[in-house]
């Protein structure tokens, strides 16, 4: 039996394709990775074509290592040639051979975001630039824009006459960038950036790599930027031997599963993908191999409602599975604690493992009231997204001396270090050598090497001299073929003292931290034994480098994972937990008041989409009738996308924490918008109106009730109403006040002999007010 016999018919299609461009719509759970696998292993086997002529590009170092253990096992001998990595990792690699083309020297460093904020620090000092005003985050991503766009620094100030603020950014681009390259050190989007910028400057390179690679295959294409999608053109654009162009691009990608948006991908390179290459093959993959049929159908629900998408429906052969779950509580610490209860419940009961279950959320502020109620219950978890192993202090000291040792230009590592531990090296020092270097044109380091030259360094002079010795000694050291890494770390930890400092500063977490260190020692070894030659300085560095906090993810971590929304895309869970889903959350508030609110809020149902289809068997979602946020407490009605996923495939719990179910306000604002789509045939579906959870299935709020036409009139007598009458208005509804303008009401009360109504103002705050005399009208 053939390896391609196991492929379903699309896949067998996608896999067979031979010459031209492709396109693989690849829905969430429906084996893309597989297909690519085989693909490369079909192209060699059937078509005869070289290991070293495939290029498979990725965005994660975990993906890439998948595909990279996938092919290895399908292809066996010849699959070590086939280029299987990372958009970055792959550019490195490139770079490090030709960019001295571009000016560069091939040793260059590779900044993580913490030292760009350093050398942004050093910008807004030298050119005077208020940071109150200009934000260095904000500024950070201007740049970051400009380079996705591929917009040179001279390119944005050209761009910039007539604009006071942007002629700003401008200036400040084109010294961030001048501070680079005197570092001889890059950016991660310069790494694109560049490598662009190489093939579109050299022919010879660019002509090099067209003729290496000859097939090329991107993975999650609908995450490609502008720049992510010109590199690809540019190598995909080579001519054969015949003298045409064959364009064997193949991408696979779903645009249902664009959510990066605010990183600069660009979903249009998936949606006019037919329209770049005409001639382009088109082959969608809709079975789905992960979730359970009810969670397939919710997720194709909500995503249906989105316009700028390719049409296409997931379906899978497998079980129907549980109902899709909803509770709306009253608090977010109920929500959190129902939910922890029942990962400890169904883990005692020995039917399931912590790595089971994944709490998913809209933001990262969202996570601390789940630790809380983690922690109390002893349960095991791990936050994706949280301080990255290599963002510590004492890691980040020690790669600042590798750093240093390895490439004495980039001027932040020498910067950081200089005084750890502690040499009364100090500020003012620091400064004079910095103005000195930039007077002279020199690096940071080199500037120290002539520090006895220096005007008014005095007894620093002494002390700089002995740092620079101990630097130029261990270069000598790692130049040794028989001097490794490890050797390296070792002897900076000796001769600076490094630990003994630590035990002397009386540090809280001291022991972690020792720890830390040694986790670091035991890293570089585990990389020098997997190397297949004696491993260079600079090849640990950019592995460092290029690591993301998800890429240490271990599958066999039994503990709960909590993860934003968009750290989860990739991933599955047998138990997911989409918690927070209301108005002004889950679409976020900045979506739906976004200059263009329509784009936004696609922009979230795709989030959406992606957090249902993480779920393989159970899907619970939440929300909250208040949650404390930034210090204030928020009243939002449940989201949109709640509203979007048909009744019938919705099971309605009630708020566990209510003990008299008729002063829930679970539930009361959805029951009137859900979708009111005719249910599929032999589906039996509720009543529009009709609720579980409520006396004999009505729907209750407060001491009142919400009827079919969303009507809040007075709850029987035996449920404590009284004979007033009704309202026209409901919790969820707009109305407008004569004096506080326009607000979405929070609440109803039952007040005696009248209705206690409050009302979120967007102008005026929460006010609480009688109805009678408030005289509310209704909007929507």
């Amino acid at each position: 039996m053939s390896i391609y016999d196991t492929l379903n018919e699309e896949q067998k299609r996608a896999v067979e394709h031979n010459k031209g461009p492709l396109l693989i719509l690849a829905g969430a759970g429906s084996g893309k990775t597989r297909v690519l696998t085989h693909r490369i292993a079909y192209l060699m086997e059937k078509r005869g074509v070289n290991p070293w002529n495939i290029l498979a590009l990725t965005f994660t170092n975990k993906a890439a290592g998948e595909m990279r253990e996938r092919v290895d096992n399908i292809v066996g001998y010849g699959s070590e040639n086939i280029w299987v990595s990372t958009f970055h990792s792959t550019c490195v690699r490139i770079l490090r051979r030709w960019i001295d083309t571009l000016g560069y020297d091939k040793g260059f460093t590779i900044y993580d975001s913490d030292d760009q904020k350093s050398l942004m620090r050093e910008v807004c000092k030298y050119l005077q630039i208020d940071t109150k005003n200009l934000k260095e985050r904000s500024l950070l991503s201007v740049i970051s824009s400009a380079k996705d766009e591929l917009i040179t620094p001279e390119e944005y100030e050209l761009r910039a006459v007539g604009d006071f603020t942007k002629q700003k950014y401008a200036s400040v681009y084109k010294e961030y960038q001048k501070r680079l390259k005197s570092n001889n050190a890059l950016d991660f989007d310069d790494l694109i950036f560049k490598t662009t910028e190489l093939f579109q400057t050299s022919k010879e390179a660019l002509t090099y790599y067209q003729r290496r690679f000859q097939y090329i295959m991107v993975d999650e294409y609908q995450d490609t930027n502008t720049a992510q999608f010109r590199l690809i053109k540019l190598l995909s654009d080579g001519i054969n031997e015949e003298g045409s162009r064959e364009h064997n691009l193949c991408v696979v990608g779903d645009d249902d599963q664009s959510i990066y948006k605010f990183r600069g991908a660009n979903i249009f390179n998936i949606l006019n993908f037919e329209k770049e290459y005409p001639q382009a093959k088109v082959i969608k993959l809709e079975q789905n191999y992960r979730s359970s049929k009810r969670i397939l159908e919710a997720a194709n629900e909500v995503i249906a409602n989105n316009v700028g998408r390719k049409d296409k429906a997931l379906w899978t052969d497998n079980s129907e599975g549980d109902p899709v779950r909803f509770t709306q509580f009253d608090r977010d610490s109920q929500e959190a604690e129902s939910i922890v209860n029942e990962i400890a419940q169904n883990v005692q009961a020995g039917e399931d493992s912590y790595q089971d279950f994944a709490i998913l959320y809209r933001t990262n502020a969202q996570s601390r009231i789940f630790e809380e109620k983690l922690v109390v219950k002893g349960i095991p978890y791990k936050i994706i997204g949280s301080i990255n192993f290599y963002a510590r202090k004492e890691v980040k000291d020690l790669l600042s001396y590798l750093k240093t040792i390895g490439n004495g230009l980039d001027s932040l590592a020498v910067k950081r270090i200089i005084n750890i531990p502690k040499r009364g090296i100090g500020l003012a020092t620091i400064d004079k050598v910095e103005e000195y270097a930039i007077g002279n044109g020199i690096s940071f380091y080199e500037a120290l090497r002539q520090a006895d030259y220096i005007p008014g360094l005095q007894r620093a002079a002494a002390k700089i001299s002995s740092f620079v010795s101990l630097i130029e000694i261990l270069k000598s050291k790692i130049a040794r073929p028989d001097y490794s890494i490890s050797d390296l770390l070792e002897e900076i930890i000796e001769a600076t003292g490094y630990i003994e400092d630590l035990k002397g500063q009386e540090l809280e977490n001291e022991d972690d931290r020792i720890e830390i260190i040694g986790e670091l020692k035991s890293k570089i070894v585990a990389f020098e034994e997997a190397a297949l030659e004696p491993p260079s300085l600079s090849d640990f560095l950019e592995e460092v480098a290029l690591v993301s906090d998800l890429d240490n993810l271990a599958e066999d971590n039994n503990v709960v994972v909590l993860m934003t929304l968009h750290s989860a895309k990739g991933l599955e869970f047998p138990y997911v937990y989409l918690c927070g889903m209301e108005e002004g959350i889950f679409p976020s508030y900045m979506s739906i008041h976004a200059e263009d609110p329509e784009t936004e809020i696609e922009e979230e149902r795709r989030l959406c989409y992606v957090g249902i289809t993480r779920a393989m068997k159970h899907l619970s979602l939440s929300a909250c009738s208040q949650r404390m946020l930034r210090g204030e407490t928020q009243f939002n009605r449940p989201s949109r996308f709640i509203r979007e996923i048909p009744r019938y495939l919705l099971t309605m719990e009630q708020n566990p924490y209510n003990s008299n179910p008729f002063r829930s306000n679970s539930h009361a604002s959805l029951v009137p918008e859900f979708n009111s789509r005719l249910q599929p045939a032999g589906v039996s579906r509720p009543a529009p109106g009709s609720f579980k959870g409520g006396a004999n299935g009505s729907n209750l709020s407060a001491s009142g009730i919400f009827d079919k036409n969303k009507n809040f009139t007075q709850a029987p007598k035996e449920f404590g109403g009284n004979n007033l009458g009704t309202i026209d208005y409901g919790i969820g509804d707009t109305v407008s006040h004569i004096k506080f303008g326009v607000g979405l009401v929070t609440n109803i009360n039952n007040a005696g002999r009248d209705y206690e109504v409050t009302v979120d103002f967007s102008t005026a705050g929460t006010k609480k007010m009688m109805a009678s005399f408030a005289k509310l009208k209704k909007l929507s």
